[in-house]
This record gives C-alpha cells, sequence and structure tokens, in this order.
C-alpha cells in the first residue's frame, strides 16, 4: 500500500496548557504525510494562537481551523466530520493534550494493512500531567465486536484512524443520525458502533502509541482506577448510562440502512429487550443475543444493571 495522505481531525476548547505538545509531536511523525483540521469550540484562552503558531513554523503544512458549535465535546467531533472543506480519505482523530509517539501513523497504516482492517485504534500510555509515565492502559482481551459496542466502547477514540471508506460510512451514519436530532454522547463508541454495526473490520493494537495525560479537565479520562471506577458507578447509579445507550440506539436506527443485517436486527432486539418487564427475563435474553462487556466483573455489572432496570 502506498503511503497515504492523512487528514488530523482535532477538536479543541482551551487547550492552551498542552496543545503545543500535542501539535509537535504530529511534526515529529515518521509518516509525514498529513494535514491538520481542527474544530475550536469557543477557547478563551491561547489556544488559537498555539495553532497559528505552530502553522507559522510549518509554512508547507495545511493547517485549517473551524469555528465549532460550543455544545460539547461529541458535538464539536460531529460538526467536524460534516465539514465540507474536509475532503474524502485517510483521517486519524486527535485529542488536544496527548502526544503521540513517532511510529503512531507509520505503524498504524501497516498495521492495518497486515490485518485487512478499515478501523485501527490501539492501546496508549498513561501519563500525568507533567507527562510522568503511570503505565499502560487496559487490554480488552475479548476484542472488539458489535455486541460488545452496545453496551461498551473500548476504542481510544485519541488512536483512531480509518481508511477512506470506513470514514464515508461513518460521515453518512453521523449525518443520517444528526437529521434525526440525534447527537450521540460520545465519538469514539458511536465511532465503535457505527462502524462494527456497518461490519468494518477492526483492530484494536496492544501497541501503544501515544501518552494519554490524564489531569483535571479531561472529558472522562481513561478507564483505570478507584476514583475513575467510582465515578463510572455513579453514572450507572444515577441512569446516565441508561440514556447513554438509549440516545446510541436511536442514533443507530436513524443510521440502520448503513448497517450489516444481522447488526440491525442486534440492535432492535436490544432495544426492545431493554423495554422488558422481569429483570432475570430481561437478563436471560441480553446472554442469549451474546451482549457482553469485556471482563466478568464487566459482566457482573451489566448483569446488575440488567436485574434492576437500570439499563
Amino acid at each position: 500500500m502506498a503511503a497515504p495522505h492523512i487528514h488530523i481531525l482535532l477538536c479543541t476548547h482551551n487547550g492552551g496548557d498542552h496543545l503545543a505538545d500535542q501539535l509537535e509531536s504530529y511534526a515529529a511523525q515518521a509518516h509525514a504525510d498529513w494535514s491538520l483540521w481542527v474544530s475550536d469550540d469557543a477557547s478563551t484562552d491561547g489556544t488559537r494562537d498555539t495553532i497559528a503558531r505552530f502553522a507559522a513554523r510549518h509554512p508547507g503544512r495545511q493547517v485549517t481551523v473551524f469555528d465549532g458549535p460550543a455544545l460539547g465535546p461529541a458535538a464539536n467531533y460531529f460538526s467536524l466530520l460534516a465539514r465540507p472543506e474536509i475532503p474524502d480519505g485517510w483521517v486519524a482523530f486527535s485529542d488536544q493534550d496527548d502526544v503521540w509517539l513517532p511510529h503512531k501513523l507509520a505503524h498504524g497504516l501497516a498495521v492495518m494493512e497486515e490485518r485487512g482492517v478499515e478501523v485501527y485504534a490501539s492501546r496508549t500510555i498513561l501519563t500525568d500531567a507533567n507527562l510522568t509515565r503511570i503505565g499502560p492502559s487496559v487490554v480488552h482481551r475479548r476484542g472488539p465486536s458489535f455486541p460488545n459496542a452496545l453496551v461498551q466502547n473500548i476504542l481510544a477514540g485519541n488512536t483512531l484512524i480509518l481508511t477512506p471508506e470506513a470514514f464515508a460510512r461513518l460521515r453518512a451514519m453521523t449525518a443520517a443520525a444528526l437529521r434525526e436530532g440525534i447527537t450521540p454522547p460520545h465519538h469514539d463508541w458511536w465511532i465503535y458502533l457505527a462502524m462494527s454495526g456497518a461490519g468494518m473490520g477492526i483492530v484494536n493494537d496492544l501497541r501503544p502509541g501515544l501518552l494519554y495525560r490524564q489531569h483535571a479537565s479531561n472529558a472522562l479520562g481513561a478507564h483505570r482506577g478507584l476514583r475513575a471506577g467510582t465515578a463510572r458507578l455513579a453514572l450507572l447509579r444515577d441512569r446516565h448510562y441508561a440514556g447513554w445507550l438509549a440516545t446510541n440506539l436511536s442514533g443507530l436506527a436513524a443510521a440502520s440502512m448503513y448497517m450489516t443485517p444481522p447488526n440491525r436486527a442486534l440492535a432492535e432486539a436490544f432495544g426492545t429487550v431493554r423495554q422488558a418487564s422481569g429483570g432475570a427475563a430481561r437478563l436471560m435474553t441480553m446472554r442469549k443475543l451474546g451482549i457482553t462487556r469485556q471482563s466478568w466483573r464487566g459482566d457482573l455489572v451489566l448483569a446488575g444493571l440488567a436485574l434492576t432496570g437500570r439499563i
């Protein structure tokens, strides 16, 4: 495969503290054929100045900045996907506060070619705010699948690379959802749902591709540690998770024409079982449908949600 041009899609909001490190890590990539497309969501700090200085230091590089909708991270990413100025092609998603390792793009492309897949994600190396390394992110040993995507996201959005075919399908599915007034709550989970639902091949690489900075302003942060676990349990208890599932399913229903028939039927069946009375029957049906999380602990939590009607 000839080395393709990659459109890096970056969403920013008051990222001035760490953005410069992220931008310079693009410039240090072994795969040097890329352009940068930024949607800035009403930043009030030096974010745009940082981007302008980066563009001035790299005059031969295309760096384009749009105004975001100022409706939160997910809406910002979806608005960037909808920009007609971004041509069809390969894309890589980026957060504003990480540091890409020099091999990230080149290695991702090589793995995609080797595995023959349309969607690439990888593990990350967790760090503190000063980039002191904490350790690698978790391993999702059951691997990507649409039944798993219905109840869990395992694709780190800041590591994603999509082929032109996958990007075109993602744009179409996202547009279909947005036309119905549905904004999925998390762009990376939506990408996992849409791409697996459409039958795209997905690899979740064990080799980390970036330093994932953990700090107080993370939109959600890594799924690791007591604090993260406690925060997520609160989301389950307060039915935020159930609301996310409902919105995701509504988005899939709006984009169902782009899904494979078996996955379309599975999404519809899951939507039906969520509304069924009787926790035990709900749990048994979910198990028959093959809907699972990535660990036995996760399955226990999912079972508890099914039994108590919080799903």
